[in-house]
């Protein structure tokens, strides 16, 4: 698969790996662990690309304000189509409209 070509102000969509012992309402592909009362999940965020790095990452920003590293061609990370920008418009505008702190990155 080619390397995709990111832009700032890109909507994307990040699947999140996580482990807690109640995956909440948007947990997805919910396994429990081989031996204790632990689950491991996905969870999607919807993020905004803030920034191309010249290290080939992209910085993303979050609903409350805070940033993730993540590599360009990271498979977690892919562009949300139409019908998800469509569904999730609200968690998207929310990040733009989101004030930074003065002295933010």
């Amino acid at each position: 698969m080619g390397q995709t070509e990111w832009n700032c102000g890109d909507w994307v969509i990040y699947r999140k790996q996580k482990s807690s012992t109640s995956p909440g309402q948007r947990a997805s592909n919910v396994h429990p662990a081989s031996k204790g009362d632990l689950y491991h999940y996905t969870v999607d965020k919807y993020w905004i690309v803030e920034k191309l790095l010249d290290s080939g990452e992209v910085q993303l920003c979050t609903r409350r304000g805070k940033r993730h590293r993540v590599s360009s061609n990271d498979p977690m990370l892919r562009r949300a189509n139409w019908w998800q920008r469509l569904l999730n418009r609200r968690r998207y505008e929310a990040i733009e409209t989101t004030e930074l702190p003065a002295n933010s990155p």
